[in-house]
Protein backbone atom coordinates (compact mmCIF):
# COMPACT_ATOMS: atom_id res chain seq x y z
CA UNK A 1 0.00 0.00 0.00
CA UNK A 2 1.22 3.08 -0.95
CA UNK A 3 -0.22 6.78 0.77
CA UNK A 4 0.91 10.12 -0.31
CA UNK A 5 0.62 13.82 0.98
CA UNK A 6 2.43 17.11 0.44
CA UNK A 7 2.56 17.58 3.92
CA UNK A 8 4.46 14.13 5.70
CA UNK A 9 5.90 14.74 8.30
CA UNK A 10 10.01 13.58 8.53
CA UNK A 11 12.59 14.44 11.63
CA UNK A 12 11.38 18.23 11.84
CA UNK A 13 9.75 19.29 8.15
CA UNK A 14 6.75 18.71 6.37
CA UNK A 15 7.78 17.43 2.63
CA UNK A 16 6.30 16.01 -0.22
CA UNK A 17 6.55 12.19 -0.15
CA UNK A 18 4.85 8.88 -0.70
CA UNK A 19 4.85 6.35 2.34
CA UNK A 20 4.90 2.36 1.45
CA UNK A 21 3.18 0.10 4.20
CA UNK A 22 4.21 -3.50 4.02
CA UNK A 23 2.86 -5.90 6.73
CA UNK A 24 2.75 -2.99 9.38
CA UNK A 25 5.85 -1.52 8.67
CA UNK A 26 7.47 1.64 6.50
CA UNK A 27 9.43 -0.16 3.47
CA UNK A 28 10.14 2.64 1.64
CA UNK A 29 9.81 6.58 1.11
CA UNK A 30 9.20 8.18 -2.23
CA UNK A 31 8.95 11.65 -3.36
CA UNK A 32 5.42 12.59 -3.67
CA UNK A 33 3.86 11.40 -7.02
CA UNK A 34 6.62 9.27 -7.66
CA UNK A 35 4.04 6.13 -7.57
CA UNK A 36 0.70 5.38 -8.23
CA UNK A 37 -0.68 5.85 -4.74
CA UNK A 38 -3.30 4.11 -3.45
CA UNK A 39 -4.81 6.77 -0.88
CA UNK A 40 -3.78 11.07 -2.22
CA UNK A 41 -4.27 12.84 0.78
CA UNK A 42 -3.31 15.85 -0.87
CA UNK A 43 -2.33 18.84 1.63
CA UNK A 44 -3.45 17.28 4.48
CA UNK A 45 -0.74 16.69 6.77
CA UNK A 46 0.49 13.00 7.55
CA UNK A 47 2.39 12.59 11.14
CA UNK A 48 3.59 9.95 13.93
CA UNK A 49 0.95 8.10 15.70
CA UNK A 50 0.82 9.44 18.49
CA UNK A 51 1.56 8.08 21.80
CA UNK A 52 0.22 8.51 25.63
CA UNK A 53 2.18 7.85 28.47
CA UNK A 54 -0.61 8.97 31.15
CA UNK A 55 -3.99 8.27 30.60
CA UNK A 56 -6.33 6.43 33.12
CA UNK A 57 -9.36 5.62 31.16
CA UNK A 58 -12.11 7.30 28.92
CA UNK A 59 -15.28 6.13 27.32
CA UNK A 60 -17.01 4.86 31.24
CA UNK A 61 -13.46 2.64 31.62
CA UNK A 62 -10.61 2.91 34.62
CA UNK A 63 -7.34 1.07 34.22
CA UNK A 64 -8.64 -0.03 37.81
CA UNK A 65 -11.61 -1.67 36.67
CA UNK A 66 -10.07 -4.83 35.53
CA UNK A 67 -12.28 -5.03 32.87
CA UNK A 68 -10.89 -6.45 29.46
CA UNK A 69 -13.62 -5.53 27.46
CA UNK A 70 -13.90 -1.82 28.56
CA UNK A 71 -10.00 -2.06 28.25
CA UNK A 72 -10.25 -3.06 24.44
CA UNK A 73 -13.15 -0.56 24.32
CA UNK A 74 -11.05 2.60 25.21
CA UNK A 75 -8.07 0.94 23.37
CA UNK A 76 -10.44 1.32 20.31
CA UNK A 77 -11.50 4.73 20.74
CA UNK A 78 -8.56 6.14 21.37
CA UNK A 79 -7.31 5.98 17.45
CA UNK A 80 -10.38 8.67 17.13
CA UNK A 81 -7.43 10.96 18.85
CA UNK A 82 -4.38 10.41 16.81
CA UNK A 83 -2.99 8.19 19.71
CA UNK A 84 -1.94 4.85 18.60
CA UNK A 85 0.42 3.74 21.50
CA UNK A 86 -0.19 4.36 25.06
CA UNK A 87 0.41 3.14 28.59
CA UNK A 88 -2.95 2.54 30.64
CA UNK A 89 -2.42 4.43 33.91
CA UNK A 90 -3.34 3.30 37.56
CA UNK A 91 -4.65 5.17 40.28
CA UNK A 92 -4.06 4.87 43.91
CA UNK A 93 -6.06 1.65 45.57
CA UNK A 94 -5.78 -1.38 47.98
CA UNK A 95 -3.07 -4.05 46.30
CA UNK A 96 -5.68 -6.58 45.47
CA UNK A 97 -6.83 -3.70 42.99
CA UNK A 98 -4.07 -2.94 41.59
CA UNK A 99 -2.65 -6.37 41.19
CA UNK A 100 -6.20 -7.46 39.21
CA UNK A 101 -5.65 -3.68 36.94
CA UNK A 102 -1.79 -4.70 36.16
CA UNK A 103 -3.02 -8.04 35.78
CA UNK A 104 -5.41 -7.59 33.23
CA UNK A 105 -3.57 -4.92 31.39
CA UNK A 106 -1.16 -7.77 30.72
CA UNK A 107 -3.76 -10.05 29.86
CA UNK A 108 -5.48 -8.10 26.86
CA UNK A 109 -1.40 -7.20 25.28
CA UNK A 110 -0.30 -11.02 25.58
CA UNK A 111 -4.61 -12.06 24.32
CA UNK A 112 -2.99 -10.20 20.75
CA UNK A 113 -5.95 -7.82 20.71
CA UNK A 114 -4.57 -4.84 17.84
CA UNK A 115 -7.80 -3.67 16.95
CA UNK A 116 -7.32 -0.50 18.92
CA UNK A 117 -4.24 1.64 20.24
CA UNK A 118 -0.96 -0.48 20.85
CA UNK A 119 -0.64 -0.91 25.22
CA UNK A 120 3.49 -0.20 25.25
CA UNK A 121 3.14 -1.00 29.12
CA UNK A 122 1.69 0.29 32.36
CA UNK A 123 2.05 3.70 34.00
CA UNK A 124 2.00 2.99 37.86
CA UNK A 125 0.63 6.21 39.75
CA UNK A 126 0.63 5.62 42.89
CA UNK A 127 0.40 3.82 46.08
CA UNK A 128 3.51 5.58 46.71
CA UNK A 129 2.31 9.27 47.57
CA UNK A 130 2.69 12.39 49.43
CA UNK A 131 -0.52 12.65 50.94
CA UNK A 132 -0.48 16.14 51.88
CA UNK A 133 -0.28 16.05 47.14
CA UNK A 134 -2.72 13.52 46.69
CA UNK A 135 -5.14 15.52 44.20
CA UNK A 136 -7.37 12.87 43.64
CA UNK A 137 -6.04 9.76 44.67
CA UNK A 138 -7.67 7.88 47.55
CA UNK A 139 -5.67 9.03 50.72
CA UNK A 140 -5.98 5.70 52.69
CA UNK A 141 -4.32 3.66 49.80
CA UNK A 142 -0.84 6.20 50.21
CA UNK A 143 1.83 3.68 51.46
CA UNK A 144 5.59 4.39 51.52
CA UNK A 145 7.62 2.51 48.83
CA UNK A 146 8.00 -1.18 49.12
CA UNK A 147 10.24 -2.54 46.72
CA UNK A 148 9.11 -6.23 48.04
CA UNK A 149 4.97 -5.31 47.28
CA UNK A 150 6.05 -3.51 44.37
CA UNK A 151 7.81 -6.69 43.09
CA UNK A 152 4.37 -8.40 43.39
CA UNK A 153 2.73 -6.15 41.56
CA UNK A 154 5.78 -6.24 38.56
CA UNK A 155 4.81 -10.33 38.85
CA UNK A 156 1.53 -9.80 38.16
CA UNK A 157 2.33 -7.23 35.46
CA UNK A 158 4.57 -9.87 33.92
CA UNK A 159 6.68 -6.99 33.83
CA UNK A 160 4.64 -5.11 31.90
CA UNK A 161 5.38 -1.84 34.33
CA UNK A 162 7.33 0.67 32.51
CA UNK A 163 6.64 4.07 34.97
CA UNK A 164 5.84 4.71 38.40
CA UNK A 165 5.24 7.96 39.81
CA UNK A 166 6.54 8.03 43.12
CA UNK A 167 6.80 10.83 46.28
CA UNK A 168 10.47 10.29 46.17
CA UNK A 169 11.34 11.88 49.28
CA UNK A 170 9.02 9.42 51.11
CA UNK A 171 11.47 6.76 49.06
CA UNK A 172 13.94 5.49 52.40
CA UNK A 173 17.39 5.92 50.62
CA UNK A 174 15.86 5.81 47.16
CA UNK A 175 15.64 2.46 47.77
CA UNK A 176 12.69 1.78 45.41
CA UNK A 177 13.87 3.97 42.96
CA UNK A 178 17.17 2.30 42.92
CA UNK A 179 15.44 -1.09 42.27
CA UNK A 180 12.84 0.28 39.16
CA UNK A 181 16.11 1.79 37.85
CA UNK A 182 18.33 -1.50 37.91
CA UNK A 183 15.28 -3.32 36.26
CA UNK A 184 14.27 -1.32 33.16
CA UNK A 185 11.24 0.98 34.69
CA UNK A 186 11.11 5.14 34.27
CA UNK A 187 10.50 6.44 38.06
CA UNK A 188 8.85 10.05 37.80
CA UNK A 189 8.71 12.10 40.29
CA UNK A 190 4.90 13.32 41.11
CA UNK A 191 2.31 13.56 43.73
CA UNK A 192 5.35 14.66 45.96
CA UNK A 193 6.12 17.31 48.64
CA UNK A 194 9.98 17.29 47.34
CA UNK A 195 12.16 20.57 47.51
CA UNK A 196 13.94 21.00 44.65
CA UNK A 197 17.34 19.51 46.31
CA UNK A 198 15.62 16.49 47.03
CA UNK A 199 14.07 16.49 43.30
CA UNK A 200 17.72 16.94 41.97
CA UNK A 201 19.07 13.88 44.70
CA UNK A 202 16.38 11.41 43.17
CA UNK A 203 17.15 11.91 39.80
CA UNK A 204 21.14 11.83 40.86
CA UNK A 205 19.58 8.53 42.29
CA UNK A 206 17.77 7.10 38.85
CA UNK A 207 14.66 8.94 38.62
CA UNK A 208 13.89 9.93 35.23
CA UNK A 209 10.91 12.34 34.63
CA UNK A 210 8.01 14.14 36.30
CA UNK A 211 4.84 13.67 36.49
CA UNK A 212 2.29 16.19 35.25
CA UNK A 213 4.48 18.89 35.73
CA UNK A 214 3.43 22.12 38.20
CA UNK A 215 0.42 19.69 39.28
CA UNK A 216 0.43 17.30 42.47
CA UNK A 217 4.02 19.02 43.83
CA UNK A 218 5.33 22.17 45.60
CA UNK A 219 4.11 25.49 44.01
CA UNK A 220 7.17 27.28 42.38
CA UNK A 221 8.73 29.74 44.18
CA UNK A 222 11.66 32.04 43.29
CA UNK A 223 13.50 31.39 46.63
CA UNK A 224 11.75 27.44 46.90
CA UNK A 225 12.16 26.23 43.22
CA UNK A 226 10.60 23.08 44.24
CA UNK A 227 9.97 20.36 41.85
CA UNK A 228 9.12 22.53 38.43
CA UNK A 229 12.47 24.12 39.26
CA UNK A 230 14.29 21.10 39.24
CA UNK A 231 12.10 20.26 35.75
CA UNK A 232 13.44 23.65 34.58
CA UNK A 233 17.17 23.17 35.37
CA UNK A 234 17.74 19.13 34.71
CA UNK A 235 16.90 19.37 31.16
CA UNK A 236 17.92 15.60 30.00
CA UNK A 237 14.83 14.47 32.52
CA UNK A 238 11.49 14.05 30.74
CA UNK A 239 8.78 16.19 31.92
CA UNK A 240 4.90 15.42 31.43
CA UNK A 241 2.69 18.16 30.87
CA UNK A 242 -1.39 18.18 30.62
CA UNK A 243 -2.34 20.96 27.86
CA UNK A 244 -5.54 21.36 28.28
CA UNK A 245 -5.19 25.11 29.86
CA UNK A 246 -7.13 24.19 32.45
CA UNK A 247 -4.44 22.37 34.87
CA UNK A 248 -1.29 24.48 33.72
CA UNK A 249 -1.48 28.56 32.52
CA UNK A 250 -0.60 28.87 28.97
CA UNK A 251 2.70 31.28 30.08
CA UNK A 252 3.65 28.47 32.35
CA UNK A 253 3.52 25.55 29.57
CA UNK A 254 6.05 28.19 27.32
CA UNK A 255 8.44 29.07 30.21
CA UNK A 256 8.72 25.27 30.88
CA UNK A 257 9.05 23.71 27.32
CA UNK A 258 11.39 26.98 26.92
CA UNK A 259 13.46 25.72 29.60
CA UNK A 260 13.75 21.94 28.50
CA UNK A 261 14.20 22.55 24.83
CA UNK A 262 12.26 20.23 22.16
CA UNK A 263 13.83 16.87 23.31
CA UNK A 264 12.26 16.03 26.71
CA UNK A 265 8.71 17.26 27.03
CA UNK A 266 6.05 15.03 27.07
CA UNK A 267 2.73 15.46 26.24
CA UNK A 268 0.00 14.02 28.55
CA UNK A 269 -3.65 14.15 29.33
CA UNK A 270 -4.33 12.29 32.49
CA UNK A 271 -7.51 10.71 31.25
CA UNK A 272 -10.55 9.98 33.18
CA UNK A 273 -12.85 7.19 32.47
CA UNK A 274 -15.00 9.74 31.80
CA UNK A 275 -13.36 11.11 28.54
CA UNK A 276 -15.59 10.81 25.65
CA UNK A 277 -18.67 11.32 28.16
CA UNK A 278 -21.19 14.06 28.72
CA UNK A 279 -19.93 16.79 32.13
CA UNK A 280 -22.00 15.36 34.70
CA UNK A 281 -20.42 13.20 37.54
CA UNK A 282 -18.83 9.66 37.94
CA UNK A 283 -17.23 7.70 40.53
CA UNK A 284 -13.60 6.84 40.06
CA UNK A 285 -11.67 5.21 42.73
CA UNK A 286 -14.57 5.03 45.25
CA UNK A 287 -14.70 9.16 44.61
CA UNK A 288 -17.19 11.11 43.17
CA UNK A 289 -15.42 13.02 39.89
CA UNK A 290 -17.32 15.95 38.58
CA UNK A 291 -17.03 16.66 34.17
CA UNK A 292 -17.36 20.63 34.42
CA UNK A 293 -17.92 22.88 30.63
CA UNK A 294 -14.50 23.48 31.06
CA UNK A 295 -13.83 20.21 29.81
CA UNK A 296 -11.68 18.66 32.98
CA UNK A 297 -12.56 16.81 36.18
CA UNK A 298 -12.45 17.94 39.87
CA UNK A 299 -13.47 16.40 42.89
CA UNK A 300 -17.16 16.72 43.44
CA UNK A 301 -17.73 19.96 44.90
CA UNK A 302 -14.48 21.22 44.77
CA UNK A 303 -11.77 22.96 42.95
CA UNK A 304 -9.19 19.93 42.90
CA UNK A 305 -8.48 18.96 39.68
CA UNK A 306 -9.06 15.18 39.38
CA UNK A 307 -7.86 14.56 35.82
CA UNK A 308 -8.08 15.75 32.27
CA UNK A 309 -11.11 14.80 29.62
CA UNK A 310 -8.73 16.51 26.83
CA UNK A 311 -8.72 14.87 23.13
CA UNK A 312 -5.15 14.11 22.50
CA UNK A 313 -5.05 15.93 18.88
CA UNK A 314 -6.42 18.86 20.75
CA UNK A 315 -3.57 18.87 22.83
CA UNK A 316 -1.09 19.49 19.79
CA UNK A 317 -3.71 22.03 18.69
CA UNK A 318 -3.44 24.01 21.84
CA UNK A 319 0.85 23.73 22.05
CA UNK A 320 1.36 25.02 18.57
CA UNK A 321 -1.84 27.58 18.53
CA UNK A 322 -1.82 29.21 21.95
CA UNK A 323 1.60 27.91 23.42
CA UNK A 324 3.34 28.95 20.43
CA UNK A 325 6.14 26.54 20.49
CA UNK A 326 7.49 25.53 17.29
CA UNK A 327 5.58 23.06 15.20
CA UNK A 328 8.22 20.51 15.40
CA UNK A 329 8.79 20.91 19.44
CA UNK A 330 4.83 20.49 19.80
CA UNK A 331 5.18 16.95 17.76
CA UNK A 332 7.93 15.82 19.26
CA UNK A 333 5.77 15.53 22.61
CA UNK A 334 3.76 13.62 21.07
CA UNK A 335 5.61 11.14 19.32
CA UNK A 336 9.40 11.12 19.45
CA UNK A 337 9.84 12.36 23.30
CA UNK A 338 7.36 9.80 24.55
CA UNK A 339 8.89 6.89 22.48
CA UNK A 340 12.65 8.17 23.13
CA UNK A 341 11.16 7.76 26.82
CA UNK A 342 10.01 4.43 27.04
CA UNK A 343 12.93 3.62 24.86
CA UNK A 344 10.83 2.79 21.51
CA UNK A 345 12.18 4.83 19.24
CA UNK A 346 13.95 2.39 17.03
CA UNK A 347 10.83 1.53 15.50
CA UNK A 348 8.12 4.07 16.75
CA UNK A 349 7.75 8.12 17.21
CA UNK A 350 8.60 8.77 13.34
CA UNK A 351 7.70 8.91 9.75
CA UNK A 352 11.03 6.42 8.38
CA UNK A 353 12.01 3.75 6.75
CA UNK A 354 11.91 0.76 9.32
CA UNK A 355 9.54 2.26 11.27
CA UNK A 356 6.14 0.77 12.79
CA UNK A 357 3.44 2.50 10.17
CA UNK A 358 1.80 3.79 13.00
CA UNK A 359 0.68 7.35 11.07
CA UNK A 360 -2.04 10.38 11.94
CA UNK A 361 -3.77 12.44 9.40
CA UNK A 362 -4.79 15.57 9.80
CA UNK A 363 -6.55 18.52 8.45
CA UNK A 364 -5.69 22.20 8.43
CA UNK A 365 -8.10 22.24 11.75
CA UNK A 366 -6.17 19.43 13.43
CA UNK A 367 -9.46 16.91 13.29
CA UNK A 368 -8.79 13.67 12.35
CA UNK A 369 -9.29 12.62 9.01
CA UNK A 370 -7.17 8.66 9.31
CA UNK A 371 -5.86 6.74 11.34
CA UNK A 372 -2.88 3.53 10.73
CA UNK A 373 -1.92 1.60 13.37
CA UNK A 374 0.86 -0.87 12.14
CA UNK A 375 -0.33 -0.39 8.84
CA UNK A 376 -3.57 -0.70 9.02
CA UNK A 377 -6.47 2.19 7.91
CA UNK A 378 -8.55 1.77 11.29
CA UNK A 379 -10.37 5.16 12.10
Amino acid sequence: MIIQSRNVWTSSIFTPAQIEITDGKITNIYPYGTKKADTDYEDLRIIPGMIDVHCHGGLGFDTNDADPKGLKKWAKGLLNEGITSFCPTTVTQSEEILTKAVANVAAVKESGFDEGAQILGIHFEGPYLNVDHKGAQPEQYIVTPNVEQFKRYQKAAHGLIRIITVACENDPDFALTHYCSDTGVNVSLGHSGASYEQAVMAVMNGARSITHTYNGMTDMHHREPGIPGAAMNLRDTYSELICDGNHVAWPAMRALIEAKGRDHMIMIDDALCAKGCEPGTYELGGQSIEIRKNGSAYLKGTDTLAGGTMQFNRGLQNLIEKVQIPVDWAINMTSLNPARYLKVDDHKGRIAYGYDADLAVLDRDYDIVQVYAKGRAVK
